[in-house]
């Protein structure tokens, strides 16, 4: 039976399961309007017509924000809420979410943004901005800290959630430990790399983990059998917690602005942040290649399981060959972040029934998968092979220096792929609104 359906739930667990949701959805749609210009602006032809640097800066930001940070983290607090039931102020800490969603978008309309595009958490240098990112993540921080043992190991997706809500709370107190470290007189850029680093490697792992436990739920749901035991995947999924161990190690032995904290965090994820997934996908591939053909209702967790495999296995091998600061590094985490993203997508569509909705665009949500998959691989290899060729990241319009024909095409290659996985983004948002919008069915 599929592990989704042994959970009971009250009718105000349920609503809350289904607002943290919503907020999700919310910010995934928000992500995707600030992508269609991103798009636009380095596609070849079309970037011409969009030539504000200052502007793809400010969009890329809110881009990565809610797509990577908010979207992320809100779909962790649902999963929480499905593992752990008895949590405290939940509607205050959901009011202090949804407040601090609406002030991170409203920022890039009220001024000039002062983009600053560090790794995992960009900012814009706005009183607005930095009030909606401290809101929303203490939220997060207090919707976890009702953390209690974990679960048996005869349960290992929600032994996945336990540990990626582990893993959250760490991050978030990694950004604290690093702010209060930190010398405010520091340049902006170094500033915020430095805040951030050791937070954004350590959540990661928690979205990694949040991953892991939706390919189970996927496969159950889809009539994928894994050939292994329940306890054998717990200890893989508690091995895929490890690297958040020399965390704590990390921040007492070496300063936050140091190379040694710099360089032993890039390590934890470099060499730990396989640890559980590559054997579990080990595993899932060979129950994916052996499981019969799945029944029309399967088909959208089906393929869903299957385009997020492929993407995070992309994302993975595409990451071995990083070498200087170019457009490989984003084909790399788009990749990463994207299969996250699906498998988040998929379980979402078998949430609906639980929460008392319909999936009434059940086709479109089977295509959806393929198409969203589709444009992102795409999009990936445009990036790869432009940064072989030694395209910089996070540059737009002439910056890009497209010279060559060779590079013209393999930015063409980007831009039709993240066109199509924009469709695909918007796909999803029109299945879950529609389902909303109908209303629970009686």
């Amino acid at each position: 039976m599929n592990q989704l359906d042994q959970l009971q739930f009250n009718q105000s667990q349920l609503k809350n399961t289904e607002q943290w949701l919503k907020l999700g959805v919310t910010a995934l749609a928000g992500s995707g309007l600030f992508a269609i210009l991103l798009v636009a602006s380095r596609t070849p032809g079309v970037q011409e017509i969009i030539p504000w640097i200052d502007f793809f800066r400010t969009a890329l930001v809110v881009h990565v924000d809610l797509s990577v940070l908010v979207w992320f983290l809100a779909f962790g607090a649902v999963l929480w809420r499905l593992h752990d039931q008895s949590l405290f102020l939940n509607n205050y800490i959901l009011g202090a979410a949804w407040l601090g969603l609406v002030l991170i978008c409203v920022t890039p309309f009220t001024g000039d943004s002062q983009p600053v595009m560090n790794n995992y958490v960009p900012v814009l240098r706005r009183p607005m901005f930095f009030a909606g990112l401290g809101i929303f993540t203490v939220a997060i921080l207090l919707h976890s800290l009702s953390i209690r043992k974990p679960p048996s190991l005869q349960q290992p997706a929600n032994l996945a959630i336990w540990t990626g809500v582990v893993a959250v709370i760490i991050g978030l107190l990694s950004f604290a430990w690093s702010w209060f470290s930190l010398d405010p007189a520091t340049e902006h850029h170094a500033y915020y790399e430095f805040l951030f680093w050791s937070g954004g490697h350590t959540l990661q792992v928690g979205y990694t983990q949040f991953m892991l436990a939706a390919w189970l739920w996927l496969a159950a749901a889809s009539g994928v059998t894994l050939p292994v035991r329940p306890k054998v995947l717990s200890m893989i999924i508690l091995l895929g917690a490890a690297p958040l161990l020399p965390v704590p190690v990390l921040h007492i032995l070496y300063p936050i602005a140091s190379a040694e904290s710099l360089a032993g965090f890039t390590l934890l994820m470099q060499y730990g942040g396989g640890l559980a997934a590559i054997p579990i996908g080990m595993i899932l591939l060979l129950a994916l290649i052996k499981a019969d053909h799945s029944m029309p209702e399967q088909k959208p967790a089906r393929y869903a399981l299957w385009a997020s495999f492929i993407l995070f296995s992309a994302g993975g091998l595409i990451g071995i060959s990083i070498s200087g600061v170019n457009t490989v590094i984003p084909a790399h985490y788009h990749g990463s972040i994207v299969g996250v993203t699906l498998s988040f997508m998929g379980l979402s569509y078998l949430l609906l029934p639980k929460l008392g909705y319909g999936l009434h665009m059940a086709k479109t949500a089977k295509w959806q998968s393929v198409v969203y998959g589709s444009g992102q691989m795409l999009h990936i290899t445009g990036l790869a092979l432009s940064g072989v060729l030694g395209i910089k990241r996070k540059t737009a319009g002439a910056e890009q220096g497209l010279d060559q024909l060779s590079k013209i095409i393999t930015m063409g290659v980007m831009g039709l792929g993240g066109l199509l996985a924009v469709i695909g983004g918007i796909m999803f948002v029109v299945v879950m609104l529609n389902a909303f919008y109908r209303g629970k069915s009686s």
